[in-house]
């Protein structure tokens, strides 16, 4: 687990400060059962009084001593497990947004959820329980074999039979759980997919009325996690009662030679009652060992699956030497770019080539899955070209550092996304330390402003999750102001006013012609009336270019915009 390395280097300091206070805490433990065979031998067989008083004061500084162990493990452990969590978390959701769309589309987001939430749990779970428990056990395990043998050497060979069959135990249930909870989680990737579906479509399920087909398929996903969970831990399950039996065994092993040896005169029955106590410890340390193994079998399953995400090779990242360029015109060049989804799958662009100029508005149209919105996700590098190249002011987009590119554009989705928070922190998101003035000009460019500020608390109306208080015309408008407000050099609009109506596109059109007059804009639409008076029009028919130049020029020479047109329109192009 390469991925682990960095948080060695972080946090092994607090480790080794955790397993110091363990460390007192154990020897604590593994003294008491000798101090209590020398009162019992030496001080109650005597009727020592003085002796038994001054070992149980002894006794009592040694638990104070193991106390103060425990408090400080407790407290560090805590604190650096917290921290290790927090952090694994955070680089996690980091790198996850550094995945380009192409390499997200190898994960199912359910399965990320879960990766980011239970997964990370069952580690971090894993790291506190080694700094609290594991580290103590096998410490407290040997040191109590250590002082059996010391106690009594012929006895001590009950535990050169028991230790080793426990071992054995232990190994065998790693082995045979690791695949059973790999299961388990991926049973729970498939549950969070269910709930994730339909509590995002829910207005959906209720519509078509299928709440009873969505409880079958939940209850299908909750009794397959159900049923595979039980499988986990019916196998876990043998092995716990299997290791305190052998142990068990070899106490009653030890009652009957101590009996016979104190019978004999060949040992005291203090000795004996040590011998047991540590017996005891043995047997809750290889509990507590067995345990642990058991939560390492989910956190080796989990710590694999966060690896999956870390070690994932990002399709898109910067080069080495990519410039980060100063503002320019807004230039946009296609030079014969040919795209597609995957390395077998068929080509959904195929050399496309053509310049959208400064201050030039260019719409794009044609029929559904003719590759649109594909050609413009290509301009911010959502996906890189298969062939070919895109240059912004020149310079071919790989060689721009992306997060520079990324802040020349201003991208109005084709599925509107707005965010839990006010519509102010909406728009805001184009442009965080942006003036209320500025939201309000983008606002009313978009014609967002007059429903806004007629709502009783205006801008800063609470939107719920999606926005989903707001119609879909007005989502797509506050989502405009969102992207006007960024000022970019280059502004594409997907779709951005399919739920708007006529009326309301058409002085949204008019606003941008005075905003838009500094800057490149990208219209994709499927309304031939949403780019009619654009200065270019691109049409795309099966992911071809297939005519280019203005609405009068195309209603002329280009057979598929005048479908398009015949479609909409209700007449023959003329």
């Amino acid at each position: 687990m390469g991925f682990m390395n960095k948080y060695v280097k972080k946090y092994w300091k607090l480790f080794l400060l955790s397993v110091s206070f363990l460390v007192v805490e154990a020897v604590g433990d593994l003294l008491q059962p000798t101090i209590m065979a020398n009162m019992v031998d030496v001080g109650v067989a005597n009727s020592d009084m003085d002796y038994v008083l001054r070992m149980g004061g002894i006794m009592l500084l040694v638990t104070a001593f193991g106390a103060i162990g425990a408090v400080g493990r407790n407290i560090v452990s805590s604190h650096t497990s917290q921290r290790f969590g927090a952090d694994l978390r955070s680089d996690l959701f980091k790198k996850v947004q550094s995945l380009s769309s192409h390499s997200l589309n190898n994960f199912d987001t359910a399965s990320l959820i879960t990766r980011l939430t239970y997964d990370i749990t069952q580690v971090k779970d894993f790291v506190h329980r080694m700094m609290r428990i594991f580290v103590k056990a096998p410490i407290l395990c040997i040191g109590s074999i250590i002082m059996a043998v010391y106690l009594s050497p012929p006895m001590s060979l009950v535990l050169a039979i028991v230790v080793p069959v426990i071992g054995v135990l232990i190994i065998f249930n790693l082995k045979i759980g690791y695949p059973f909870f790999r299961k388990v989680q991926k049973a729970m990737d498939k549950l969070n997919g269910v709930m994730r579906e339909h509590l995002g479509g829910i207005r959906v399920v209720k519509a078509f009325n299928r709440s009873e087909y969505e409880n079958k398929r939940f209850k299908g996903a909750n009794n397959h996690l159900a049923s595979v969970t039980k499988k986990a831990m019916g196998v876990m399950a043998v092995f716990s009662p299997s290791i305190t039996l052998t142990v068990n065994l070899g106490i009653v092993a030890v009652l009957w030679f101590g009996g016979y040896s104190v019978r004999a005169g060949n040992m005291e029955v203090g000795k004996v009652i040590a011998f047991i106590n540590y017996m005891t410890q043995i047997l809750h340390s290889l509990m507590v060992i067995s345990r642990v193994f058991n939560n390492s079998v989910r956190a080796k399953a989990s710590a694999h699956r966060i690896e999956e995400v870390f070690t994932h090779e990002n399709t898109i990242e910067n080069k080495p030497g990519a410039l980060y360029t100063s503002r320019g015109t807004g230039l946009v060049e296609f030079c014969d770019v040919s795209f597609s989804y995957g390395d077998t799958s068929e080509p959904v662009l195929e050399n496309i080539t053509f310049s959208c100029l400064p201050g030039e508005t260019v719409g794009i149209i044609g029929s559904t899955g003719s590759g649109k919105s594909t050609l413009v996700n290509l301009i911010p590098r959502f996906y890189d070209v298969g062939s070919g190249n895109i240059k912004i002011n020149g310079v071919d987009i790989k060689d721009i550092q992306t997060d520079n590119l990324r802040e020349k554009i201003a991208i109005v989705p084709q599925k509107t996304l707005l965010f839990t928070g006010t519509i102010l922190d909406n728009i805001k998101w184009g442009k965080e330390n942006a003036t209320d003035l500025e939201v309000e000009q983008a606002a009313q460019i978009a014609e967002a402003h007059s429903f806004i500020t007629s709502f009783p608390k205006g801008y800063q109306t609470l939107l719920g999750q999606g926005g989903i208080n707001l119609s879909g015309g007005q989502k797509q408008r506050v989502s405009i102001a969102r992207a006007l407000i960024k000022k970019p050099e280059i502004l594409i609009m997907d779709d951005s006013t399919s739920a708007v109506d006529v009326t309301t596109e058409g002085k949204i059109r008019e606003g941008l012609k005075k905003y838009a007059s500094t800057l490149t804009c990208i219209i994709i639409a499927q309304r031939i009336s949403s780019v009619v008076t654009a200065d270019k029009i691109v049409v795309l028919d099966e992911g071809k270019v297939v005519g280019i130049g203005k609405h009068g020029d195309l209603i002329k020479q280009c057979s598929v915009y005048q479908d398009i047109f015949r479609s909409q329109i209700g007449k023959e192009a003329v």
